[in-house]
């Protein structure tokens, strides 16, 4: 049931149907109900789950058909998040609140989590998680560029917690360390 993720959206985001396909889900709600009413024989549970199952496949087809056909809505929460990712550390919130949310910024733009990361994913090809990781990637490399800055606070500009989780995350996704990063880009820090 996982790969149903729309089942845990919110009722504002419920799958949109156009009015033929509006009709073949209640066709197979119809067989499914009708099967239900049906005296039970040996072969209502096995009409029960198949008819379950097209039903699912027809819902899938029409969820992800609803990702290009609102196309438009879908770039204006991209941007929004776009904006919303910029907000968060320029206005100081990381240093505040830590390391940002999927959930943070889906609350931000009137979205659940998982409709959030399907349209995200969908849109870019990539999860907000991994989106929002690039975006602490490249501020961190920014920051590391300013010698009067050294690791410790630009992890705490960031919203790291603890700096030695702040150069686990550096060198995982840039591939060398704070460290190894100034040294490359030929900087040393005043401390």
């Amino acid at each position: 049931m996982k790969q149903y993720s729309f089942f845990s959206y919110a009722s504002n985001e419920a799958l949109h149907l156009s009015a033929d396909e509006r009709v073949i889900v209640q066709d197979y709600m119809n067989k499914i109900a009708h099967e239900l009413e049906h005296p039970i024989d040996r072969f209502s549970k096995p009409l029960i789950i198949s008819n379950i199952e097209v039903l699912l496949n027809y819902c899938m087809r029409f969820y992800e058909r609803q990702f290009v056909t609102r196309e438009v809505l879908n770039n204006d929460v991209l941007i929004r998040f776009e904006q919303l990712l910029d907000e968060y550390w320029d206005s100081g919130t990381a240093r505040l609140q830590g390391l940002p949310t999927v959930k943070y910024f889906a609350e931000k733009v009137c979205l659940s989590p998982n409709y959030f990361g399907d349209l995200v994913k969908s849109e870019t090809g990539k999860s907000p998680h991994e989106l929002i990781q690039s975006k602490i990637a490249e501020i961190a490399k920014s920051a590391l560029l300013d010698p009067k800055m050294n690791t410790k606070q630009v992890a705490d500009m960031l919203g790291f917690q603890y700096p030695q989780h702040f150069l686990r995350f550096f060198k995982k996704k840039v591939g060398c360390t704070p460290k190894e990063y100034r040294t490359q880009n030929n900087l040393t820090v005043c401390s």
